[in-house]
Formats: C-alpha cells, sequence, structure tokens
C-alpha cells in the first residue's frame, strides 16, 4: 500500500528531534526499553533499564514525558540490561522482566527482577521466598513473553550467555517454575536476541540470535512443547553473531519476514519461502556494523516499514523500501554520528497516530535518552487485540485487508535487542481514506475479521469468547 499508489524518491526521512520533551533527561549508562502499561491507566509507559544506575520510566504528562520510576521500579542498585512485560498469571495486568546482568557470561550475582502490580503496590516475584530457589543466576541478554498454549497466560523465556537458557510460568498456584529442561529448551550457547510471533505454526514461535554458534527456532507443536528446527529452515547462521532482530513483510506478500543484524558481520534480511528463509539482504543492507538494535516499522506513515538500523559509536542508518528495492536513505538527526546506542523502541505516547522512536544509550559512556519523530500527513490505524483476560494480546497477527492486498504486523512479545515495543498494530495507510477488512489471529490459533474498521482511530479489540 503505498500514498497515491506510488513512491517518491528521497535521500532524507523527514525525522524532528522531540529530545527537549523529556524532562530531566540525565547522562548515564542505558540499554534495553520496553512499551507497556506500568500504572494500569490505559496508556503506554517507555520502561528504560539503566545498568550501575537507576531504571527510567517515561509517561506522558502534557506534551512531556517525565519520569515516574521509583523504588523497586527505580532499582538503582542492579545491573540492568534486557526488559519485557506480559501477563504471567492471567490478571489482565502485564508483569515486567527486568533481565539483570553484572558479568559477561556464566553465573552472575544480581538475580532478575519480576515485577507484579498487586494491591496497589509492586513487588518482586523473585523475592519471594517460595521462589528462591528459581532465580536466574544466569548472565541473560534479551526476554521475550510467550503463550506457548493460547491461554492468555504468558511465560518469559531468557536467552542467557553461557549458562543455561530460561523459561519462567507461574502454575495454578502461583508459583514460579523454570520449564525449559521440561521443555528441552535449557540450551547453553552465546544467547543474545529473541523474537516470538506465529513464524510457521499458527502458535507463538520463538528465534533465538546467538553468537559463538548457532541459531535456533523453537517451532510450536501445537500443544505447547517446542521443536528446535533452525538447520531445517536454513536460518542457523552458524558463524556469525546476532544482536537486534525484527519481523515485517519483506516483499508484499503477506507473509512476515526476519532482519537481523550481526555484530560487525554481514546483516540479514531472512525472506519465508515455503519452508524455509532465504538470505536476500541487499549488499547496502548487509554492511556490517556495531549493531544493537533493529526496529521494523512505519515510521512515516505511507504504509511500507522501514528499518531503523541503532548502532553503538557509529552512525544510525535507515533503510526504505522504494519501487521494489530497499535503499538507505539519510536519518538527519537521528543519525547520531557519535551516540553510543544500545537499545531503542517505537510507540504512539501522544495518541496522534505517528510513532516516536526513543533511543538509549550506554556502554561505551553515559549519554542522555534521544526521541524522534516523523513529520507527516498520512493516515493510520491502530489495532490492539486484548487476551482472554484483557492483557495485550502479545504474538497476536493482525492482518489488513484493502484493494486485495494484504499487509501484516505483529503484536510485539520482545524483539530489536534486549526490549520490546507496544503492544499495537500500527499500520500507516499514505492518503487511502477506507480500509476493507482487518483479521486478527490470536496466540491460540483463532482468527476473527471485521468488517471497514474507522481510520485514524485506536482500536481495542477484545478476545472473541
Amino acid at each position: 500500500m503505498r500514498a497515491n499508489g506510488t513512491h517518491r524518491l528521497t535521500s532524507q526521512m523527514a525525522f524532528r528531534e522531540i529530545t527537549h520533551l523529556i524532562e530531566n533527561n540525565l547522562e548515564q549508562l542505558n540499554y534495553g526499553v520496553a512499551i507497556t502499561d506500568v500504572d494500569t491507566d490505559g496508556e503506554f509507559e517507555a520502561v528504560v533499564m539503566g545498568f550501575g544506575y537507576p531504571n527510567i520510566i517515561l509517561k506522558r504528562d502534557g506534551e512531556k514525558l517525565v519520569n515516574v520510576a521509583t523504588g523497586l521500579l527505580s532499582d538503582e542498585e542492579m545491573h540492568a540490561i534486557g526488559v519485557a512485560s506480559g501477563d504471567i498469571d492471567g490478571d489482565g495486568q502485564e508483569e515486567i522482566y527486568f533481565l539483570n546482568t553484572d558479568t559477561f557470561g556464566g553465573e552472575k550475582k544480581f538475580f532478575d527482577r519480576l515485577i507484579s502490580f498487586e494491591n496497589n503496590k509492586y513487588i518482586d516475584l523473585f523475592e519471594l521466598s517460595i521462589h528462591e530457589n528459581t532465580r536466574n543466576f544466569g548472565a541473560g541478554r534479551s526476554v521475550v513473553c510467550i503463550d506457548r498454549k493460547g491461554k492468555g497466560q504468558y511465560g518469559f523465556f531468557v536467552a542467557n550467555y553461557a549458562s543455561p537458557m530460561k523459561y519462567y510460568e507461574m502454575d495454578s498456584n502461583n508459583y514460579l517454575h523454570d520449564i525449559a529442561p521440561e521443555l528441552g529448551m535449557d540450551m547453553v550457547t552465546g544467547g543474545r536476541g529473541l523474537i516470538a510471533f506465529p513464524m510457521h505454526s499458527d502458535k507463538t514461535d520463538l528465534f533465538a540470535g546467538n553468537e559463538m554458534g548457532p541459531n535456533y527456532l523453537f517451532i510450536n507443536q501445537g500443544n505447547g512443547r517446542f521443536t528446535e528446527m533452525a538447520k531445517n529452515f536454513g536460518i542457523q547462521d552458524t558463524y556469525e553473531d546476532v544482536r537486534g532482530i525484527s519481523a515485517l513483510d519483506v516483499n508484499g506478500n503477506g507473509i512476515l519476514d526476519l532482519v537481523y543484524g550481526n555484530w560487525n558481520g554481514p546483516h540479514r534480511m531472512f525472506v519465508k519461502i515455503n519452508d524455509k528463509f532465504v538470505n536476500q539482504a541487499p549488499p547496502n543492507l548487509a554492511e556490517p556494523s556495531a549493531i544493537r538494535t533493529v526496529i521494523a516499522a512505519d515510521l512515516d506513515n505511507d504504509g511500507d516499514d522501514e528499518i531503523f538500523f541503532n548502532n553503538i559509536n557509529q552512525p544510525n542508518r535507515l533503510f526504505k523500501r522504494i519501487n521494489g528495492e530497499w535503499r538507505r536513505v539519510e536519518l538527519g538527526t537521528a543519525t547520531e554520528s557519535n551516540g553510543c546506542g544500545t537499545g531503542a523502541a517505537v510507540w504512539d505516547y501522544d495518541s496522534d497516530g505517528t510513532l516516536e522512536l526513543l533511543v538509549s544509550h550506554g556502554e561505551l559512556t553515559p549519554q542522555t535518552l534521544s526521541l524522534y519523530k516523523s513529520v507527516n500527513d498520512n493516515n493510520w490505524v491502530r489495532i490492539m487485540p486484548l487476551t482472554q483476560y484483557g492483557a495485550p494480546a502479545r504474538g497476536a497477527l493482525v492482518r489488513l485487508k484493502t484493494n486485495n492486498h494484504v499487509k501484516i504486523k505483529h503484536i510485539d512479545a520482545g524483539s530489536s535487542y534486549l526490549g520490546q515495543m507496544e503492544p499495537v498494530a500500527h499500520f500507516g495507510l499514505g492518503k487511502l481514506s477506507q480500509i476493507d477488512e482487518i483479521e486478527i489471529q490470536w496466540p491460540n490459533g483463532m482468527r476473527k475479521s471485521y468488517q471497514n474498521p474507522e481510520i485514524n482511530t485506536f482500536h481495542r479489540i477484545e478476545f472473541p469468547f
């Protein structure tokens, strides 16, 4: 779908820097970013991990974004790196997983946190005495939430480095268990990036991008168990070192593909063709860089996703599909040539229908957060499916159909690198003034269609009981 049916060739994306809207934006070491409703008020906040510094939670206050993290949420004594949210107990409110890593690999000092909002206060489920022996003491990187059985309750899968992978779920007695050994997913490798959505099955599958060894592709067998099939699908990429991962429809055929960055190695654009992933990264996109985060999103609402590469101590990159080819376009001020990028996320914090791009920095030197926004007047629609319990249905698919053409998005369960996008399918529409249909595929495989949804509107879609 393209504005007026064509693309205008351009050498630069019209980004406006709006960092000044972040109040008290201090220099510090930050890493992963997740977008979730922290305080149950119906609006999304940005949760930014601080490494030896306080975590940050940016909340809208008029036009401004203010930091509302205090106490347990701030957690400044820890070394936070990865973050994701999901409803682990089926109460309709997402819990937040803080992944702490104080060493490069193996066993670490600081255990992770699993933050739950209960009785008007925040508690760490891992601090409860019943969970002392369940904590993750492996040096992790990324975390995603997975509703593996489609029942509306999520587990958290953790990619550890030189330590067994973890997969936490809560039983009917509210006890946390690491079920990775039971599922045969407690592998030891150089765990890095994760992404979860229906890649091959009609349930939630999981791709784990690793370094110092092959990638993993866990395909859901429909009963909540997984089979590792990266070799079968041609996506092991054994000799490269993965960082950020994202999913988008690369060629407009209505199927989600994978794009990811390899640390100072050739970046990949794996297009799904039948039961294989085939790397079709053009040379300009494959060019190696010190990659961290990869985000696919329609930042200018023209109807086509862009691909954002956030690098550390190197210029950021942006790629756009123009006349059927993926071309690099200039980012303007968002190039951040001297930025030490460590994480990023997109969300529509001011509810105007255009995504904001939040970039975090750290590792090499303390830096402030930065915030950018595209300048455009295009149409849009935003779809947020809910679970049986009213929480965001992360891992769901949303298909938009119009003029015999299908566009597809997934509700992010964790991606990019160390973080998680907003739980919304954001579709730019260009100058299109009408949508024929949207179809939602929930994590249990159930599908339901909705005719002629109103454009320039945010739609919350309840679970179809």
